[in-house]
């Protein structure tokens, strides 16, 4: 039941970007969240273990930028259910030609997208609409020993936030700059 989902590799080795397409009819519509068969492209051999949801109210508010290192490393799928949000991914992988960049989409309620963000790259958002709601699902489950989280504002970043950071939790704000030797996260 439900149309396909669609699977769109970005500039970002391992990143994509998958959409819905809703099935409207009189009653609202209908759409696919997630297929395993449909996302194995991406998917590999891993399964979804985690399940989380996150509502942020203020508009500007940033959560970002983490991720967990080995062995608790993990992949993301990253949905907006309600408003909409600016996602983004930075490649943090130890020797991969793409380290230190970026990949951003928008993500909102109406325009069906899902970020899937693979182990070694950085996760964070910023919120573009009031209470705006995330559904995470993780391939590995949390573990506080191996959470790592650098600044949103970290200049070698390069990010474009479409608004200036209004809000920032006090955890978020004193994640460091990442290191100049820096080498990567090992996969």
């Amino acid at each position: 039941m439900g149309r396909p989902m669609k699977l769109t590799a970005t500039s970002l080795p391992g990143v994509y970007l998958a959409s819905s397409i809703a099935a409207p009819d009189r009653r609202g519509s209908f759409a696919r969240l997630y297929c395993e068969r449909e996302l194995a492209p991406a998917l590999g051999l891993r399964r979804i273990v985690q399940a989380n949801h996150s509502r942020t109210g203020a508009v500007g508010a940033v959560r970002g930028m983490h991720l967990q290192r080995p062995p608790h490393a993990e992949m993301k799928f990253v949905r907006c259910l309600r408003g909409r949000v600016w996602d983004v991914a930075v490649d943090l992988r130890a020797g991969s030609p793409t380290f230190l960049q970026s990949h951003a989409e928008e993500l909102s309620a109406d325009n069906g997208r899902m970020m899937i963000i693979p182990e070694g790259c950085a996760h964070g958002f910023q919120v573009l609409a009031p209470d705006s709601e995330l559904l995470y699902l993780h391939t590995t489950f949390h573990a506080p020993e191996s959470e790592l989280g650098f600044s949103c504002a970290d200049e070698r970043f390069q990010l474009r936030w479409p608004l200036p950071i209004a809000d920032l939790s006090q955890r978020d704000a004193s994640h460091p700059a990442i290191a100049h030797d820096f080498a990567g996260i090992p996969t």
